[in-house]
């Protein structure tokens, strides 16, 4: 990758973790949230407002590409639909940037009628695919898809995230499939960015130039 890609790539992730932080990030300390995994946290990320934004898709799309444009995979994809709006962005831009990339998705539940497959998708029998999801938090949704993707005769290649949450989601995908996860930002990143934004709310205004007494500028 050159400088210049290098740069624009990083200008990307700056964006895509304002928005990110600005649509889906929440911070309740005093009440928390429940989340799917059946914990409570102070922290709640709803991704899919950031995926299924227009801005966001962009983003998304073009950060995962930069992650995946040198490997040897043929589609992305992860269990619906966390994943879905992901793998989309992804593909697409992939192949503005000629670099045929399918989606796939990973049933919840196999198809009840004409072939009954868990997974939806073009792809041949030994594709070579990563496996993606928009938060992990325990990992189950990750892991779950890497096995019926095996289960189908597909191949893993690389495990991303959009957000890890830092609870043990990586270490319990590493243990039960041998994969290791790749985040593209994690829990830490937000709240590190959220106490950016609360001490440039509370910090004084810098004074103008014009408001400064004679002779002091």
């Amino acid at each position: 990758m050159s400088v210049e890609e290098q740069v624009m790539c990083q200008d990307y992730k700056t964006s895509l973790l304002e928005i990110l932080y600005a649509r889906s990030f929440m911070y309740d300390p005093e009440n928390g949230f429940l989340l799917a995994s059946g914990k409570r946290s102070d922290v709640y990320i709803d991704a899919r407002k950031t995926a299924l934004s227009a801005e966001g898709m962009e983003l998304i799309g073009y950060t995962l590409y930069n992650e995946l444009k040198l490997e040897p995979i043929d589609a992305i994809g992860g269990l619906t639909m966390g994943a879905d709006p992901i793998a989309v962005a992804t593909a697409l831009i992939s192949t503005m940037n000629n670099r045929l990339l399918d989606a796939f998705v990973v049933r919840k539940e196999a198809k009840k009628h004409g072939t009954q497959q868990w997974i939806e998708g073009n792809l041949r029998k030994d594709a070579w695919v990563a496996v993606v999801d928009d938060v992990v938090t325990t990992g189950e949704s990750i892991i779950t898809a890497i096995e019926r993707v095996r289960e189908a005769g597909y191949n893993v290649r690389k495990v991303l995230a959009l957000v890890d949450r830092e609870e043990g989601g990586a270490e319990n995908i590493l243990a039960k499939t041998k994969c290791k996860l790749v985040s593209v930002f994690t829990k830490s990143d937000l709240l590190e960015f959220h106490a950016k934004i609360i001490k440039e709310k509370e910090s004084p205004p810098k004074p103008k130039p014009q408001d400064m007494p004679k002779g002091s500028w």
